[in-house]
């Protein structure tokens, strides 16, 4: 009888240890375990890997300085482009999500597959694909996950005639791309067409509206911010389907002549957001066919959804943070995190933001500031190196492994 009682006891001490464990360790005081912060320099070729789960850095040497970076659909790794040396690499971080844990993979690393295109310049990825588009010659750069550690593996390259020019893509659900068409490099007017991975026209434009920046897909829609006509004297967004159907969602009345140079779906919210330095950040609706302000100032200088894709953060030069819920655009949080920025600084502060915190690269001291979204206080200055001007999120917003 007293050997069972004890037992139980034990037991239950166990229990209640695992469970305090697992409160504190998923508690919004700490960072994700699975979650990790990359990190490009402007002058070195070093790229800088954050852990904030326990504050810890790991350092990789990338090809050159200056990369871009992306992560890709899956979470898993981030697309890494050289724009002016033409070329692209993959790093891994090691994790793969299988819904309700996580499953180490291996070493954060850089990845077997590489692409060649000229000036790899807009990334966008869906599923286990990811799809550059090579501003140089007007191609497509084309890879997959499963061949991203294949030894000397070379991402497939679309052709659809394009003339080189700075252009977008996004990728429909149904296997097909929207992907920009111009006259010229630099020259208007711009339309959108569907293509298959063969580079083949499946869809004609049937809207032609001025120069063309910034898009985003929810998988049967692809938006991009527009002027409406080669003039420039107004904007709005180019909404093209999957089926090829196309229309043009103007800007609201008065906004000028400007276009929402930077479009964003937050998927858990199942919202599209446009956003420009000089008007703010914009809901936009395509069931009512309209564009809606969320923040109207015009000091704002970073605008991103969260890795989830359930709040917007808007940062402004005097170092306000503003913390908005999509699901009813309220404003939940606001408070000043950095300091004031110079508007004519040619590398300015970057953010990317999780469930728990903001990361914001500091070019000025060669820091990432880890800010927490609850109180807007800075939990943890992370030094990466001398100039971060990049920055992206890798991994998962889970502290579950696989023999957790």
């Amino acid at each position: 009888m007293f050997k069972k009682l004890g037992l139980f006891v034990l037991v239950s001490a166990a229990f209640l240890s695992c469970q305090k464990d697992k409160e504190v360790e998923d508690s919004s005081t700490r960072e994700h375990r699975f979650l990790r912060v990359l990190v490009s320099d402007q002058e070195s070729k070093q790229l800088t890997q954050i852990n904030p789960y326990d504050g810890t850095t790991s350092t990789f040497d990338a090809k050159y300085p200056l990369a871009n970076l992306y992560t890709t659909a899956s979470q898993r790794f981030a697309a890494v482009l050289y724009q002016s040396q033409n070329l692209v690499e993959v790093f891994d971080s090691g994790f793969e999500s299988h819904v309700d844990h996580v499953d180490q993979k291996g070493t954060p690393k850089f990845g077997s597959i590489t692409a060649t295109g000229l000036k790899p310049t807009h990334f966008k990825s869906r599923g286990q694909e990811s799809l550059i588009f090579n501003d140089g010659d007007g191609t497509l750069s084309l890879g997959n996950e499963t061949n991203f550690h294949t030894a000397g593996a070379q991402m497939q390259v679309i052709n659809a005639g394009l003339v080189p020019h700075h252009g977008a893509m996004a990728a429909f659900d149904n296997g097909t791309y929207a992907v920009t068409s111009a006259p010229a490099s630099g020259k208007s007017p711009n339309r959108v067409l569907v293509i298959d991975k063969q580079g083949k026209t499946t869809h004609a434009s049937t809207q032609e509206v001025g120069a063309i920046h910034g898009n985003a897909t929810d998988g049967a829609h692809a938006v991009f911010g527009a002027y409406t006509s080669a003039e420039a004297t107004s904007g709005g967004v180019l909404v093209v389907q999957s089926n090829g159907e196309q229309r043009m969602i103007a800007n609201p009345a008065g906004f000028g002549a400007y276009r929402l140079g930077s479009i964003y779906y937050a998927a858990a919210a199942k919202k599209f957001i446009g956003f420009v330095a000089t008007k703010g950040a914009y809901l936009i609706d395509l069931s009512s066919n309209q564009i809606t302000p969320i923040y109207a100032g015009t000091d704002a200088f970073q605008c991103k959804v969260d890795y989830a894709g359930n709040r917007l953060l808007v940062l402004s030069l005097d170092g306000k943070l503003r913390v908005y819920e999509l699901a009813s655009n309220r404003l939940i949080k606001e408070g000043n995190v950095i300091g004031t920025t110079d508007a004519g600084a040619t590398y300015k502060p970057v953010l990317e933001a999780t469930n728990r915190f903001a990361y914001i690269a500091l070019p000025t001291t060669g820091e990432v500031h880890q800010i927490n979204l609850e109180t807007l206080a800075t939990t943890t200055k992370h030094k990466v190196s001398a100039k971060p001007v990049r920055l992206t999120l890798l991994g998962f917003e889970s502290s579950e492994g696989h023999n957790d």
